[in-house]
């Protein structure tokens, strides 16, 4: 008898969707879906809005990430005003920018491990709800949950100094940024008293690469075999193949490693991505125009950043990279549980890169602004937490936004959240007589794995109000199961 089986809402994740799953009549996974149920409609909202209002505008997309849509519009604009792409800038206006994304990085990538992934870990995935969440770690692991509470908020006191404000701030305008960093702001975040130092926040990063291999070592069968599949990867790389999470060209690597897309020029995205649209979600479907919807999909974020370059610009970072991929002798890394040791090692960078830009000069004085001839279209990548990022913007005589198109991160990895969730829900529910919180809970780390932001930031802590309706081929319903 099929069952139908809806996990609605996924919790542990910014934003809301759903997971339905199809039981054939021998129990088995049929067929498993994530749907996204959220409609934003930015891409119409800007629409007539002078050009220079999306940089702010279009980071009230998320609460979680707004630097990441703050600094993608701006790399936009900057080809509208003729300042270029990426390295037009002049060198405070760059500096300072990438400062921001950095602290964006390090506080996001510590919110989502601390907070919304570590209760899986240290708990088990199958442990008690009420337990498995943030309030739960801090009363059983406290000096984790101080860690993660202290590196969000040194991520967020850079943020706030670059951007204005913590959160939905204005320091980068089309062309450059608004502001310098005093003395004052540099050498608190160099010397300022522990923690809140940056040499505390890059000895906390290395414990935490250190932390999750630690539980790698004691859990390689659930890390390395949980919902692992080949697929493509990409991401932006530094024109010399090194990790950049600002600025770069594409990359796109295939599930062997080999160049699929060879580092072009962003501007010209269109002429190699596609999107499809699915009548069961709201979020499109990217893919690589070349090998078509069927075989054109790819991963983005820590994971395929890591698949993808081919070193990291920092030492520590670096020696913890080498590891990364000597563990798949150099191939690319297909294990999704992975994308969080990935994410950790992201974190040990932009930790180095603050420090490193923490001692420049041209944070503290130098132009702010460069511009050139004004033209209509321009688009803007960067490597956001949870992947890259596309802005592109045309505007008309009156210097009103007249097209938006938007590719963000987490759309990016729709079909691979998919096949993570049927790869997932087959390995706990098939064969399976009754369903626990437990097998749906391993459906949602899979999801988790990919830090989805899937609108605004919207999670909750503890127990959700979950319910799964089993129904007959006749639609009576056989089973209720709450939590």
């Amino acid at each position: 008898m099929e069952k139908k089986i809806t996990i609605e809402p996924v919790t542990r994740v910014e934003g809301h969707g759903k997971v339905t799953i199809y039981i054939d009549d021998e129990g088995n996974v049929r067929q498993s879906r994530l749907h996204i149920v959220e409609f934003r409609g930015f891409e119409r909202f800007v629409q007539g809005r002078p050009y220079w209002e999306a940089p702010v505008l279009v980071q009230r997309l998320c609460g979680i990430c707004p630097v990441s849509h703050h600094l993608a519009a701006a790399k936009a604009l900057d080809v509208i005003v003729g300042a270029g792409t990426g390295d037009g800038l002049t060198p405070t206006g760059e500096k300072m920018r990438r400062l921001m994304h950095y602290g964006q990085m390090f506080q996001s990538h510590a919110l989502h491990f601390f907070h919304l992934v570590s209760p899986d870990l240290l708990f088990g995935i199958d442990a008690d709800p009420a337990i498995r969440n943030i309030i739960g770690v801090a009363k059983k692991h406290p000096d984790l949950a101080v860690m993660g509470v202290m590196m969000r908020k040194y991520g967020q006191e850079i943020i706030r100094a670059t951007a204005g404000k913590k959160i939905h701030g204005t320091g980068a305008i089309p062309g450059g940024i608004n502001k310098l960093l005093t003395v004052e702001e540099r050498d608190s975040f160099l010397n300022g008293p522990d923690p809140m130092n940056i040499d505390k926040m890059i000895s906390w990063s290395l414990d935490s690469v250190n932390f999750l291999k630690g539980y790698h070592k004691e859990n390689k069968d659930f890390i390395d075999n949980f919902a692992k599949f080949p697929s493509n990867h990409l991401s932006l790389v530094r024109k010399d193949g090194a990790l950049d999470l600002y600025h770069g060209v594409l990359r796109a690597v295939d599930s062997e490693g080999k160049k699929i897309l060879h580092d072009v020029d962003y501007q010209d995205y269109l002429s190699y991505i596609g999107e499809e649209v699915r009548n069961w979600s709201y979020m499109k479907f990217p893919y690589m125009l070349e090998f078509g919807k069927g075989d054109g999909w790819y991963r983005v974020g820590p994971l395929a950043r890591l698949n993808c370059c081919d070193f990291i610009p920092t030492p520590l970072a670096q020696k913890e990279f080498e590891e990364f991929r000597a563990y798949t002798k150099g191939k690319p890394n297909h294990m999704s549980m992975h994308y969080h040791w990935a994410r950790l090692i992201e974190l040990l960078h932009s930790a180095e890169m603050m420090k490193e830009l923490l001692h420049d000069p041209d944070l503290l004085e130098g132009e702010l602004v460069t511009k050139g001839t004004k033209v209509n279209e321009g688009v803007g990548l960067l490597e956001a937490p949870r992947g890259t990022l596309f802005h592109h913007y045309r505007i008309n005589e009156h210097d009103q936004i007249t097209m938006a198109n938007l590719i963000v991160s987490t759309t990016n990895n729709n079909e691979p959240m998919n096949v993570a969730v049927n790869h997932a829900a087959k390995q706990f529910m098939n064969g399976q007589k009754r369903i626990s919180e437990g097998m749906m809970n391993a459906v949602e780390v899979a999801i988790r794995a990919y830090d989805p932001c899937l609108s605004c930031a919207t999670h909750a802590l503890g127990q959700m109000p979950l319910e799964i309706i089993l129904v007959g081929p006749d639609q009576e319903v056989i089973e209720r199961i709450r939590r």
